[in-house]
């Protein structure tokens, strides 16, 4: 295979108000035409800065100090902005992280893929909209010429993934950039995007660079990874050796911690007592829609009761149930031995005082406005039972230093808004907790220590977790027991081991089998016992 991206020593900064600050430094790397390359790293280790620079799409503030970028034997790193033009979206594309912010909300789909054919004169206005369905329909995606015509909010976030594959596709480049391309999607759905691009790869022979924190994810998909920490390759080398045997201690702790490729599965406790919650024959129907259909499930205090299933199944409003956050069509519900299925005004109130729920994304459920100390304050004061004398202790509880309390979201890492997000949870004593998605936004080190801290929590306070999941990996690491959801019903339900190792749905089965990086675990397995 011949080199089609070349990148020799380069060095990348972004100026701030406190002077330059180095992102990139003396990163090289080489992608063969054909080739697919994982670039591993969490946030802020230089890995989309790497990308944005290989595509000239630096953003304002960011500087190549130094280095060279050469794409086909061309120096790319002094191009007019005019010469990127014709390069970028036509040998190099990239696919973006998130379609719901990448995708123009109130423009077709199909005239968003066309855009890239009309910019590089590839079609004319009047074949354009033609060849946008057949480069949809190359995407994998179903009635091509239907969602050609819809908006991007008329679409899941599969299909508008496929759609940004599409537009990635139009210029018939040698060279795409993934750039975490299936982060923000359930696993079987994440599979079968991947599944594609890499088909659409070996049809056409195109390179691959795939950017990624999960390093599941690069050991499925990846003929090479290079690992990127503060800016600096730490190690590269081919996907199974560099797997199995890691020479780097970065590289051994983002091995550690991922989900997908741990071998760490949770002791399981033994239910003791009464079932803090029982639900019994839930019903919930939005309209015509039926959401949640006869569920029935019970949670002990002190264990973990993990609800999985994709995007749609009813986990999350199944969670709102138990909260009283909605009110079922049918069946009850009991809390601590009472029937809480009709509660109303101060009675539903004084109940809410013993659930609590910590959200998905730490960077949207935290009030920007407020301070760390008055947000985890603000459950006290709302029931009259505290202020802001006792955040210092709150923070204690969920380690973070209470240097912090004087600070607002924007100053915190991601890692540290959702210890936050804990701290508030925790505030008024609960005995349920309800996780929703709570590490999905979080890179796999920062997930592995907010499950250490949950699970450590709930061994001193003895809390009973409803964890909402569609990561069986995840899942893996915390449940006691595991309820799969699918189209609003529990279609299987018992002690986590028996669910994840002997599953008995071809559902279950089948979210098990996306789960990424299995084949390298697998191997490991065997590897660590013989």
């Amino acid at each position: 295979m011949s080199e089609l991206l070349v990148v020799a020593g380069l060095d990348v900064s972004y100026r701030t108000r406190s002077g330059p600050v180095t992102a990139v430094a003396g990163v090289s790397l080489t992608v063969r035409s054909g080739q697919k390359l994982a670039l591993v790293g969490e946030s802020g280790s230089g890995k989309s800065t790497t990308a944005h620079a290989v595509l000239g799409l630096l953003p304002r503030g960011g500087r190549i100090e130094g280095g060279s970028i050469t794409f086909g034997g061309r120096e790319l790193t002094t191009l007019s902005e005019r010469g990127w033009r014709r390069i970028r979206g036509r040998d190099i594309a990239l696919v973006p992280q998130d379609p719901a912010m990448s995708l123009n909300p109130v423009r077709r789909i199909g005239d968003q893929v066309a855009e890239t054919l009309l910019i590089h004169g590839l079609a004319t206005r009047r074949t354009a909209p033609g060849e946008a369905v057949e480069l949809l329909a190359r995407a994998g995606i179903p009635e091509p010429a239907l969602r050609a015509r819809q908006y991007p909010h008329e679409l899941s976030g599969g299909l508008r993934q496929r759609a940004l594959i599409a537009a990635a596709l139009a210029g018939r480049p040698k060279l795409i950039i993934a750039d975490e391309p299936t982060s923000a999607l359930d696993v079987t759905v994440q599979r079968r995007v991947l599944d594609h691009l890499d088909e659409l790869a070996a049809e056409d022979g195109l390179a691959l660079l795939l950017i990624t924190h999960d390093l599941g994810v690069a050991a499925d998909r990846a003929d090479e990874i290079a690992v990127l920490s503060a800016g600096s390759v730490v190690e590269r080398g081919p996907a199974g050796a560099l797997l199995a045997a890691p020479a780097h201690a970065y590289t051994r702790r983002l091995l550690a911690a991922a989900p997908s490729l741990s071998h760490r599965p949770r002791r399981p406790r033994q239910a003791a007592g009464p079932p803090l919650v029982t639900a019994t024959g839930l019903r919930k129907d939005f309209g015509s829609f039926r959401a949640v259909d006869d569920v029935s499930l019970e949670l002990f205090r002190g264990e973990t009761l993990a609800l999985v299933g994709e995007s749609g199944s009813g986990k999350s409003t199944t969670a709102r149930l138990l909260l009283r956050l909605e009110t079922p069509g049918a069946g009850t519900i009991t809390f601590g031995g009472r029937e809480i299925t009709g509660l109303t005004g101060e009675e539903l109130r004084r109940l809410r005082r013993r659930m609590q729920l910590i959200y998905q994304n730490p960077y949207a459920s935290l009030d920007p406005r407020l301070t760390v100390a008055d947000i985890v304050s603000e459950p006290l004061r709302a029931f009259r039972a505290g202020g802001r004398a006792e955040a210092a202790g709150l923070l204690d509880q969920v380690a973070l230093p209470r240097t912090m309390l004087a600070r607002k979201p924007a100053e915190l890492s991601g890692g540290q808004r959702q210890r936050v997000a804990i701290a508030r949870a925790l505030a008024l004593r609960p005995d349920l907790v309800v996780c929703d998605e709570p590490v999905s936004a979080l890179d796999v080190s920062i997930q592995a220590q907010i499950l250490d801290l949950l699970a450590g929590l709930q061994d001193e306070l003895g809390l009973a977790y409803l964890f909402i999941s569609h990561d069986l990996a995840v899942v893996r690491q915390v449940a006691d027991r595991v309820g799969v959801m699918r189209a609003g019903r529990l279609v299987e339900y018992g002690p986590a081991d028996d669910v994840l190792t002997r599953p008995r749905h071809e559902y279950t089965k089948e979210l098990l089998a996306a789960i990424p990086g299995r084949g390298q675990r697998v191997a490991h397995s065997r590897a660590s016992s013989s």
